[in-house]
C-alpha cells in the first residue's frame, strides 16, 4: 500500500506543477521524467503541441559514453539535453521536475543543463 501513496504523491505534486508552468516555443519546458530503469528529457512546446528536442538514456550517443543511468549519467545527460537544445536553437527554459523532488538525479540534470548552457 505504500507504494501506491507514494504513487499519488507524486502525481499529486506533478498535477499541481503542470497546472502553474507551461512552455512555449521562446521557452519550452525541459520536462525530466525518471522512471526504475531509464531517465527522459524533452523540451515540449505546449502551445503547438510539439517536442522540439529530446534524449534519453536509451540514446546511442549516452551509452557510447557512459550507459548507467546512476549519479554520473545523469550529468552527463544533463549535459547531453542541453546539447540537444542549443541544436534545436533553445536557450532559455521552463525545468519541469515531472512531480519528483528536486534532489539526487533530478537535480544533477538540472545543473549539468545550467553548466551547459541552459537558462532556468
Amino acid at each position: 500500500m505504500a507504494v501506491i501513496d507514494k504513487k499519488l504523491q507524486r502525481a499529486r505534486r506533478h498535477a499541481r506543477i503542470r497546472s502553474k508552468i507551461s512552455g512555449t516555443a521562446e521557452r519550452p519546458r525541459f520536462c525530466v521524467s525518471i522512471t526504475a530503469n531509464n531517465i527522459y528529457c524533452q523540451f515540449i512546446d505546449d502551445v503547438s503541441g510539439r517536442t522540439l528536442a529530446a534524449t534519453s538514456t536509451l540514446a546511442a550517443k549516452f551509452k557510447e559514453q557512459n550507459g548507467r543511468p546512476n549519479m554520473a549519467g545523469a550529468a552527463l545527460l544533463g549535459k547531453l539535453a542541453a546539447e540537444a537544445a542549443i541544436a534545436a536553437n533553445v536557450k532559455e527554459v521552463v525545468f519541469d521536475r515531472s512531480g519528483f523532488k528536486f534532489h539526487g538525479r533530478v537535480k544533477a540534470i538540472a545543473e549539468a543543463a545550467r553548466e551547459g548552457g541552459l537558462k532556468f
